[in-house]
Formats: C-alpha cells, sequence, structure tokens
C-alpha cells in the first residue's frame, strides 16, 4: 500500500504540471482525430467522402483487370502503391528515433524554450509532450507497416485471377484482391491522419492554445479535402457520368 500511495501521489504531482486548457485542447485533438476518421470511413450517403468514393475505384480497377492483357500496367500500380506505405514507414520511423533521442535531451530544449520566451516549464512536462508525438508516430507507423503487407496480399490475389474471363474463380479473385486492397488504402489513409494530427501536436510545444489551434487547422484541412474539395467534385462528376 505505502508503494501505491506513492505512485498515486507522483502521478498527481505530475497532473499538476499541466493547467486544464492543456488538458481541454489535448482532449480535443483526440476527439477531432476519432471523429474525422470515422467521419472520413462512415460518411452520410448524401456526402460521400474521397476516400470512401476512391474504393469504389478500386474495385471497378479490379474488375477491368481482368480483361486487361498484359497487366503490367496493374502491376505498377501496385508497386507504386507499397512504394508509397514504404516511404512514409521509414520516414516516420526516422521521426521517432528522433523524438526518442530528443527524450534524452529535454533540457537543452527546455533552454531554447526559455531563450524564446514560451516558457520555463520542467524537463517533465516536455519529456510527456515529445512522448505524445511519439505516440502519434507509432501508431502512424504501425499503420503504414499494416498497408504495405496487405499491398503485397493484393499483388498475390492479383497474380492468383486467371487469365480466362469465363473461368468460375476469375471475378471472385477479382474481388478478394479489391477488398484487400481497399482494406490496404483504408489503413494507409489513417497513417496519414495520425502523421497530421502528430505534427499538429508539436504546436503543444508553444502552449495550450497553440495546439487548439493546430487542432482545429488539421481538422480544417482534413475536412476540406474529402468533403469540399476540387478532386472530390472531379470525382462526384464522373460518377454522376457513370449513373446517366
Amino acid at each position: 500500500m505505502p508503494g501505491l500511495t506513492v505512485a498515486v501521489m507522483t502521478w498527481i504531482e505530475r497532473a499538476a504540471l499541466f493547467a486544464p486548457l492543456d488538458y481541454a485542447s489535448l482532449l480535443l485533438l483526440l476527439v477531432a482525430w476519432l471523429w474525422i476518421g470515422r467521419k472520413i470511413e462512415h460518411p452520410s450517403p448524401q456526402r460521400q467522402s474521397v476516400a470512401l468514393m476512391m474504393d469504389d475505384y478500386r474495385r471497378d480497377w479490379m474488375r477491368e483487370m481482368v480483361t486487361r492483357q498484359p497487366r503490367m500496367f496493374d502491376a505498377q500500380v501496385v508497386a507504386a502503391m507499397r512504394q508509397g506505405s514504404t516511404f512514409f514507414a521509414s520516414t516516420t520511423m526516422i521521426a521517432i528515433g528522433g523524438g526518442l533521442a530528443l527524450l534524452g535531451n529535454t533540457e537543452r530544449l527546455a533552454g531554447v524554450a526559455i531563450d524564446l520566451a514560451i516558457g520555463s516549464a520542467p524537463a517533465m512536462v516536455w519529456e510527456i509532450k515529445i512522448l505524445f508525438v511519439v505516440l502519434l508516430l507509432a501508431n502512424a507507423f504501425l499503420k503504414y507497416v499494416w498497408a504495405h503487407r496487405l499491398f503485397g496480399y493484393c499483388a498475390v490475389l492479383m497474380a492468383a485471377v486467371p487469365n480466362d474471363p469465363e473461368d468460375p474463380q476469375t471475378y471472385p479473385r477479382a474481388g478478394q484482391a479489391a477488398e484487400i486492397c481497399v482494406t490496404a488504402a483504408r489503413s494507409f489513409n489513417r497513417g496519414l491522419r495520425a502523421t497530421y494530427f502528430a505534427l499538429a501536436s508539436l504546436a503543444w510545444f508553444l502552449g495550450p492554445v497553440a495546439l487548439f489551434l493546430g487542432t482545429a487547422v488539421t481538422f480544417g484541412v482534413l475536412y476540406r479535402r474529402e468533403f469540399t474539395s476540387h478532386s472530390r467534385e472531379i470525382l462526384m462528376a464522373r460518377a454522376a457520368s457513370t449513373d446517366t
């Protein structure tokens, strides 16, 4: 019990290092991150997101692949998507390493903050802020790695699709490849969103108000790109022409 009491007191002392506005801004970031992710992946039927419309194009792609000879173009597209996930995974890993290295040198960071008149918070405050950014980047890294693996699965399934459109296994396997591709893209997009909010959380070093503003800007950028961007208008125009 004495050990538990000491641990509780330690956590209370650490929690007291942050103001209520810090907790409010941090909660806002987490809510914005989770809400925009669900809104993008489960939008209303009247206002679909770009990500969801691209899923339909991926399914159309796999159906078109069946009759395309040769299929080198399809292989190149999958390879490009794997390269994209590899690039972001490696970049995120470098950023995580930099954050962990910075955890052991928070005194210098505190000195820089004093020079810039940001504040004179204890080293523990900077360590917690850095750790929060690292956790978001770690989440993004895991999403990128899983997306890379799923794109590999997709390539194997595409290779397993028979060349004969009359084969009873052709379109079912193409459908499986499409769903794996959709799942991979969803994981990749989740990694991107985690990266965006990790960048937004860097504003916390300037204070809770900066974190609030960084979260609002990031949320606005993601919402605009998915629901009010010019690229969405192009996709909607093509979808409408297909329906007619």
